[in-house]
């Protein structure tokens, strides 16, 4: 792509860094910002700036949060006693748009992916077994993606935390494998957190 300014040039190629962005819609995307008045770029740019410096994630679920603890640990209206175990925030903000779901969540921020050199102690996993191992969880729900990264972390939090005798289950598999929560339908996810299954049921499926 030929470009008639240097300037422009750089500024495409950010936005072409996000995923799922290619150049032609990082132009569209730049001259959109250039047409904007100085006052609407600068709030764009400083919104990120802010995000950036301020954001924090949560000292015992680690979701992204504004505060040091995010706003469904301190909810009294949440139970606290069932932890959904997921990867990062985009499943949190799935299962939340499903109303299905009422209790805490953990964030383990990734998937255990040996080809990727991310192994157990790279994730957020000895704070899920912390919590656990308080004595006041009475369930634990695997809310993983369906894919071999997923299924290899469910079976090694399985490991972590059968010892500790509460129930362990895993969402039901209406979502196809090799899917992602994020991209599923509410309906489908809902019905899945629903109907979930003890996870040594699922193991022999």
């Amino acid at each position: 792509m030929n470009f008639s300014s240097k300037l422009l040039e750089d500024a495409v190629n950010e936005f072409s860094k996000l995923p799922g962005v290619g150049q032609k819609t990082a132009l569209r995307l730049v001259l959109h910002l250039l047409n904007k008045e100085q006052e609407e770029v600068n709030q764009f740019g400083n919104t990120f700036i802010k995000l950036k410096k301020e954001i924090k994630n949560c000292t015992i679920c680690r979701n992204i949060s504004d505060f040091s603890i995010c706003e469904i640990c301190t909810s009294h209206k949440r139970d606290q006693a069932t932890i959904c175990v997921v990867e990062d925030t985009r499943d949190v903000m799935a299962i939340e748009n499903t109303s299905q779901y009422f209790g805490v969540y953990h964030v383990l921020g990734g998937l255990i992916s040996p080809m990727d050199g991310i192994g157990p102690t790279d994730l957020f996993i000895d704070g899920l077994v912390a919590r656990v191992a308080v004595g006041d969880i009475k369930e634990v729900i695997l809310a993983l993606s369906p894919n071999m990264e997923g299924d290899t972390t469910l079976f090694y939090l399985y490991k972590k935390l059968k010892d500790f005798n509460i129930p362990i289950s895993t969402i039901a598999r209406g979502i196809a494998f090799g899917g992602e929560l994020e991209y599923t339908d509410e309906i489908t996810l809902g019905r899945s957190i629903i109907t979930r299954v003890p996870y040594e049921n699922a193991m022999m499926r």
